[in-house]
């Protein structure tokens, strides 16, 4: 996780996070749905299968720093990924999480909404237990492509 001072530093030299480097296509990601002011891409590193991430377009670290209409765009993004991934793994049960700002545990700063659909026999797990100290780094492009794809042929 990155510092508070390296947040800071970023954040006032106005460079561009990680998923904006995404919004802009100079990293892939696995589009799960897009909106006007918002997109959602599989987690390279899920908590499980369908962990998506749904991130307005514009770059704040903190919600408070959004309008009231970004805020309600983000969460109607929400909705939708929420529909989608509930379709695909039959289910209606979701843990959401947002990590808003550094000292709540946010590794990139800009604002992002966590949601990871929960069926039985997944763990069903609480939320904090689900950030353990070491995660796997291995990404596996292939299976997050396919699955990204499939959810994309999801009404």
């Amino acid at each position: 996780m990155k510092n508070n001072n390296s947040f800071a530093l970023a954040k006032a030299m106005g460079e561009q996070t990680l998923f904006g480097k995404i919004i802009a296509g100079e990293i892939p990601s696995h589009k799960v749905a897009s909106g006007t002011d918002w997109y959602a891409f599989l987690d390279i590193l899920p908590r499980r299968e369908g962990h998506t991430l749904v991130i307005p377009y514009k770059q704040v670290s903190n919600l408070q720093d959004l309008s009231e209409q970004e805020v309600a765009s983000l969460f109607v993004g929400v909705k939708t990924v929420q529909r989608k991934l509930s379709q695909f793994f039959k289910t209606t049960d979701f843990t959401i999480c947002i990590h808003d700002g550094p000292l709540a545990g946010q590794e990139v700063p800009h604002v992002h909404v966590h949601v990871i659909p929960r069926t039985k026999g997944d763990g069903g797990k609480t939320l904090m237990s689900m950030w353990p100290n070491s995660v796997s780094r291995d990404v596996d492009h292939t299976a997050l492509a396919n699955l990204a794809s499939e959810l994309s042929e999801v009404e």
